[in-house]
């Protein structure tokens, strides 16, 4: 068992303004349903859903609509009951403003369920595969923000052996609050949850990191933790410092131990989950219900009632900020997530997904414009601040000079785009729309290799068929000819046989008629010994003796 009495420090990181009072003065309530959800088909990391409804087809709350495809994929489920009003492209949260493919429901009012079958204490007798793609049909991603498929992070592989289960409760960010609420308000569940992710890891230890700012959700954690008695599950405070809320960053606070470059916690016998995940998979495995809500902080100065709501995923963006007040006069900018590692959206026309943890309604003050930037002056204050112990500044050179190959030297993907670089440049360089724009070209390249591979293979593939059929076409007229020659050879043989047998039977015909009786008859013709028994009786009347009377 891993002791947790000490605590160790990563590299960098900020201390910032918090400003999470704003939105925790509220109690946690849920939104009304919207009159449409609009649900996009790829809310997690990996392959998009496939649609299995048509427009037209009345649908319940909970009811897949949309099944995975490959195996980094989670089916998405109807929040609501209604029809299916269309399907096709739709603006969604994205930094690239663009359209993907989505489903509208028209809610009908009634948010009628589909029948649940809720497995409950039942799960520790399932297979641990089974376990795993019940929760794969639940559709539930990481909540944190990354939103890679909960059920994969559930199964480490037989090469790693995991004997410790995180729960991300830092939430280190500026202004979301969304995991503070849950755990004020949802620590049971949230426990539940954590009982069944240690059963399907194997694991008999878990801990759960939470920031000291957050006073309320440590207490009660700490409160259901001893009424569960269970004693291999720990809360620990750790100090508030930003991004400690990485997953990286959070192990290596808890256990000094650094993830490998390049590769998982699982490597070190780590597996890092969120809390709302935890309440999430309790709800599939305990109620049956798939994740078709989350909580969501909608907070900044401009908006007028901060606050954290239980929303609908797929509800529209504006509609959740009217639920709080509407706008104020303030507002400048709406970020999705928080100030650091959040992006401006273009509309609040964009449905709710389910990585969506905060709403940041800013002002002019709370996020000035950026000064344009000036030349690097080389300071080395982004190197300090990396909470990745990364080169930041060699990182953004390579990045610039589209020198793909070396920045990867640098370790580019181990950057979490915290932001800590770009914060503290006095030249206030964007370094992080580098960081990302390299890995984005990185990523692009690596699919333009993949398909010129595949067009190669195929090539490869097409030459060695062709050259297969062309030799199984020469060796079947090989067969063929020689079966004709063959043919033509016997047929020479016949009648060679035949003209030999001829030019006998003439011999033969020929010596009988000259007197000279062949050894052997039995092979001639019948008139052929009609001819020899005539000439033999021409002899035998020649040599009798002649009557002179």
């Amino acid at each position: 068992m891993r002791s947790f009495n000490h605590l160790y420090k990563f590299h960098g990181g900020l201390h910032l303004p918090d400003n999470k009072a704003q939105s925790t003065q509220r109690p946690l309530s849920a939104a009304p349903i919207p009159p449409r959800l609009v649900l996009p088909l790829q809310q997690h990391i990996g392959e998009a859903a496939e649609p299995v409804v048509a427009v037209g087809d009345k649908v319940l709350k909970g009811q897949m609509i949309a099944a995975p495809q490959g195996y980094i994929s989670v089916p998405v489920h109807a929040s609501t009951s209604g029809t299916v009003v269309d399907i096709g492209q739709h603006p969604v949260p994205h930094p690239s403003g663009l359209k993907a493919p989505c489903i509208v429901i028209e809610a009908d009012g009634e948010d009628r369920w589909i029948e649940l079958n809720p497995i409950g204490d039942r799960y520790r007798e399932l297979d641990l595969n089974e376990l795993r793609m019940a929760i794969r049909d639940a559709g539930i991603v990481g909540l944190g923000g990354a939103g890679f498929p909960s059920f994969i992070k559930m199964n480490p592989g037989p090469r790693r052996h995991v004997d410790l289960l995180v729960i991300n409760g830092a939430e280190c960010e500026p202004y979301i609050s969304c995991d503070d609420l849950l755990m004020r308000t949802h620590a049971d569940d949230m426990l539940q949850g954590v009982a069944i992710l240690m059963h399907a890891l194997q694991v008999k230890q878990c801990v759960i990191g939470i920031e000291d700012n957050k006073p309320e959700a440590i207490e009660a954690v700490r409160a259901a933790v001893q009424a569960h008695g269970n004693s291999n599950i720990e809360v620990v405070v750790i100090p508030s410092l930003y991004p400690s809320g990485g997953e990286r960053q959070l192990i290596k606070i808890l256990t000094g131990q650094e993830v490998p470059s390049q590769g998982l916690p699982a490597d070190i016998g780590v597996v890092c989950h969120n809390p709302g995940t935890a309440v999430a998979i309790q709800a599939a495995i305990y109620r049956g219900e798939p994740l078709i809500s989350r909580i969501v902080t909608l907070t900044g100065q401009g908006i007028a009632e901060p606050q954290n709501l239980l929303v609908r995923i797929g509800t529209p963006m504006h509609f959740l900020v009217e639920q709080s007040g509407g706008y104020t006069e303030k507002v400048d900018r709406l970020l999705m997530g928080g100030p650091m590692m959040g992006f401006a959206l273009q509309t609040d026309e964009l449905p709710l997904i389910k990585t969506t943890n905060c709403l940041l309604a800013t002002s002019r003050s709370e996020s000035p414009a950026p000064p344009a930037p000036l030349p690097c002056i080389r300071c080395g204050q982004c190197a300090d601040a990396c909470p990745a112990d990364l080169l930041p500044q060699q990182l953004f050179w390579y990045a610039r000079a589209r020198d793909f190959d070396k920045a990867q030297d640098y370790n580019l993907f181990d950057c979490i785009e915290c932001g800590c670089c770009a914060y503290v440049c006095p030249s206030h360089i964007p370094l992080v729309q580098y960081y990302r724009f390299a890995k984005t070209e990185v990523w692009a390249q690596e699919r333009e290799r993949d398909k010129a591979d595949v067009a190669r293979q195929r090539h490869e593939f097409r030459l060695e068929r062709l050259e297969r059929e062309q030799q199984e076409r020469a060796a079947k007229l090989r067969k063929k000819k020689e079966a004709i020659q063959g043919d033509k050879k016997d047929s020479a043989d016949d009648k060679k046989k035949a003209a030999i047998q001829a030019a006998l039977d003439r011999a033969k015909a020929k010596k009988a008629a000259n007197g000279v009786a062949p050894k052997n008859t039995e092979n001639l013709t019948s008139a052929q010994q009609e001819q020899i028994k005539a000439a033999d009786a021409r002899r035998t009347a020649a040599k009798q003796p002649k009557d002179n009377n």
